[in-house]
């Protein structure tokens, strides 16, 4: 009786603490998102999405510009992190079982746990010194090495959630072991690797520091690929430690505006998922 009463307080007690946690979890991403909503959000206008910056003193402007920025910078670390880092998968998922597979494994978690301000500073070292200018193509780069290592593990295990009966038919009908990679694996694991690349760039679409020793930031449009370029986070980070009021509510706009878009991009991918049948690891 006695080992009854206990077991349902310690179950008692263990679901309030984890319903308590998840409140607390739930609660406090919606307090960011109501109270950027509330500094932010309201004040936002067309203006804000169509205009560049306005100079020092003026108030009004936008940060299209930025916004163009973040999405030059995003489709080269796409273009470099990407390709990689899925390749870097495929093998460890089909070919992987031998120490250097282990080696590759080990290496892309220390990768992945390396500070974005190192990276930068590794970038800004390896491109920007060289070249003498900040650019476009510096800062993706920067972020598309940040890349490489969450489209590895993630591709890596997507592909193995694919059944070995799959591979396995394949190869009995004659299929070469590239082939079945090709026809069957990667378009039965098509939902969660885009779902990997969706989730990969929201990690890297609100990273401030590697932008800082790369792509530096321009008040201005910033044409072709070698040039200094405006981004979202930078011009967050920027406007918000300055003494100017427009400048920190815009910054706060600009918070808001990044955070719906990094939302909207889990929420897709999660319904990517969801409508394909998988699980999100």
């Amino acid at each position: 009786m006695r080992l009854t009463l206990r077991r349902k307080i310690v179950n008692y007690v263990m679901l309030s603490l984890t319903g308590i946690c998840t409140l607390f979890a739930v609660g406090m991403l919606l307090f960011i998102l109501g109270y950027l909503f509330i500094n932010g959000g309201r004040s936002l206008t067309w203006d804000f999405f169509t205009q560049l910056p306005k100079p020092v003193g003026e108030t009004g402007g936008g940060m299209a510009n930025a916004l163009l920025g973040s999405a030059k910078l995003l489709l080269v670390a796409t273009c470099i992190g990407v390709p990689i880092g899925f390749l870097a998968g495929v093998y460890l998922a089909e070919f992987g079982g031998s120490k250097f597979s282990f080696v590759v494994r080990y290496t892309t978690d220390l990768l992945n746990g390396v500070p974005s301000i190192v990276i930068g500073i590794f970038a800004y070292t390896v491109l920007v010194l060289p070249q003498k200018h900040f650019s476009t193509l510096s800062g993706g780069v920067a972020l598309g090495i940040m890349m490489i290592p969450i489209a590895t593990r993630s591709s890596e295990d997507f592909l193995r959630a694919v059944p070995l009966s799959l591979r396995e038919g394949a190869m009995a009908l004659g299929a070469s072991k590239a082939r079945t990679i090709l026809t069957v694996v990667i378009p039965a694991a098509k939902a969660g690797l885009l779902t990997g690349i969706m989730l990969n760039l929201a990690r890297v679409a609100g990273e401030t520091a590697p932008l800082l020793f790369t792509s530096f930031s321009n008040r201005y449009w910033s044409p072709g690929w070698n040039q200094p370029t405006a981004a979202l986070p930078v011009m967050i980070y920027t406007y918000a430690i300055s003494p100017y009021a427009d400048w920190k509510q815009q910054a706060w706009s600009a918070g808001f505006v990044l955070l719906m878009l990094v939302l909207a991009i889990n929420v897709f991918a999660r319904m990517v998922l969801s409508k394909r049948g998988h699980v999100v690891r």
